[in-house]
């Protein structure tokens, strides 16, 4: 079932992705060669705690830690460990938070030192293809209009599109209907309405978008151990398009 947001329940949702945005940038900045997921995780929870919020994933379906790191190969999910970060690694940073009742959820994926003029591509073209995506929200769009848009733009740059796993509404519960898929999928009917928040978030590769579990048991990696992006808003559909909530 999909639930409608009061102006006051979206408020409260802005007011709490603004301090995940600010969460995740000082992590974000955090990341360098020498680094472990496990640091960056350490300091993304004690960040939620100082702003009197909790960590969203953390104990969810058995997840140990606040903040989801995938590094390189891997998609999304992943534990923190004691995984060293290197120089041309790229990881992506995903983490929700619950703020007075509500949650939010972000995600972006962040270059550890210099990377290829390849990988940077990679990374550009999942976070244009979020941007694009934001633009297309609107009270009457279709999720598979959503979903299309960002398909026929990352296969046109060349790269895959995850089609496993896929964005969410969101609101009391981090994770609600409707689906929000990064293909085009003729089952995603849902129509957008005022009041509705989503998150949409794009899963790129660099080769084929098949995965399959990664090495912890938990997160996911691609099949062919190409390298992955991903990055993710949690977005309020209003009366005039989109409002991005995590900035």
């Amino acid at each position: 079932m999909i639930s409608i947001k009061t102006p006051e329940e979206i408020r409260i949702m802005k007011e709490g992705g603004n301090i995940l945005a600010r969460v995740l940038a000082k992590v974000a900045a955090q990341v360098k060669p020498g680094v472990t997921t496990q640091d960056l995780d350490k300091a993304a929870e004690a960040l939620i705690l100082k702003y009197k919020a909790t960590p969203a994933f953390k104990g969810y379906m058995g997840f140990p830690a606040a903040m989801c790191t995938s590094v390189n190969e891997e998609i999304v999910h992943c534990f923190p460990s004691g995984r060293v970060l290197k120089e041309g690694d790229i990881i992506c940073l995903d983490l929700g938070l619950k703020y007075k009742g509500f949650y939010s959820d972000m995600a972006m994926t962040v270059a550890v030192g210099k990377i290829s003029r390849q990988i940077k591509k990679l990374l550009d073209v999942a976070r244009k293809s979020l941007d694009l995506a934001i633009k297309k929200v609107k009270p009457g769009v279709a999720v598979s209009q959503i979903g299309e848009l960002i398909e026929g733009f990352i296969e046109g740059k060349g790269f895959g599109v995850v089609r496993e796993l896929c964005g969410h509404g969101i609101g009391k519960e981090i994770h609600e209907d409707p689906q929000v898929p990064n293909y085009f999928d003729e089952k995603a009917k849902t129509i957008l309405k005022e009041g509705m928040v989503i998150c949409i978030e794009p899963m790129i590769t660099m080769g084929d978008w098949r995965i399959k579990k990664a090495k912890d048991g938990y997160g996911f990696q691609t099949k062919d151990s190409s390298f992955a992006a991903h990055f993710e808003h949690t977005i309020a559909v209003t009366k005039k398009g989109s409002e991005v909530l995590t900035k």
